[in-house]
């Protein structure tokens, strides 16, 4: 989304409250805010107000928003997206942002996800990583993991040699209140990675968690050569997902090919 007059793009809560899209670049390094006295409670935490006592201050507040970024796992390639720098191309990019605006504005009243599918470089990572920025902004607990780090990572939580447990890892991913899936079917389909799949995906169903998912494989079969998303997790888990999410088919070309790519979006994420 393009700025407009210097101003960063806003949305409106369904109470009304304008959001303004969260456009600070937050690294894996805490940003070190400790450091600026802040000229309201002078570093105690506390706001004195006249006649009224005490209260937080504000500054409170943005230490929690970045804790609550710090803890959603972005990717450092993920920093720079925005909704300020997400530029559409045509009206599926154009819907693709509409549709997960209204997300954000609409939740926690609906546990309705979405499923952004497409060929690569179109913008479904970018979406989805601005959704989990605005909503860790509005105080939720949002996590982000491409689905094969998070097998890999399962897998890992069973050798004997590691410190970590599988319900270490899983018990972030079950509880967040949005989780981001990058990459859904892109790791081959043994009964292990469905079985695991089907774990996640029906524990957050049940629990009635936000899920938003990112793949590359469509519904419908290009050629004999192209698997669908079908194919790659089964029948049973691909009707459930119908259930959890809306389907939102994205087309486009890569924006990486694109000749005005250093100019128009040189310091953008991987999309």
């Amino acid at each position: 989304m393009p700025r407009e007059n210097g101003k960063m793009p806003t949305v409106s809560s369904e109470n009304g409250d304008s959001i303004t899209a969260f456009s600070g670049k937050v690294s894996g390094r805490r940003r070190k805010i400790e450091t600026e006295v802040c000229q309201i409670c002078f570093g105690t935490g506390m706001e004195i107000v006249e006649g009224k006592g005490a209260k937080p201050c504000v500054c409170r507040s943005k230490d929690t928003q970045i804790s609550l970024l710090e803890r959603a796992r972005l990717p450092r390639r993920y920093e720079q997206c925005h909704w300020n720098n997400y530029i559409p191309t045509n009206s599926s990019q154009r819907a693709a942002r509409e549709l997960s605006m209204q997300l954000v504005t609409g939740f926690p009243k609906t546990d309705e996800g979405l499923l952004l599918s497409g060929p690569v470089g179109v913008g479904k990572t970018h979406l989805a990583v601005s959704i989990l920025k605005l909503l860790s902004e509005r105080g939720f607990s949002c996590l982000f993991y491409e689905f094969g780090s998070l097998l890999k990572e399962i897998q890992d939580s069973y050798n004997p040699n590691t410190k970590s447990s599988e319900l270490s890892v899983l018990k972030p991913v079950f509880d967040a209140d949005v989780l981001v899936l990058d990459e859904l079917g892109a790791s081959k389909p043994t009964d292990w990675v469905r079985d695991t799949m089907a774990h996640v995906i029906n524990t957050r169903y049940n629990n009635r968690r936000l899920t938003i998912f990112t793949t590359n494989y469509l519904d419908e079969r290009i050629n004999d050569r192209e698997e669908t998303l079908e194919d790659r997790i089964g029948v049973r888990l691909r009707s459930r997902i119908y259930e959890m999410c809306s389907t939102v088919k994205i087309s486009g070309e890569d924006y990486r090919k694109r000749a005005d790519r250093p100019n128009a979006l040189k310091n953008s994420a991987n999309r």
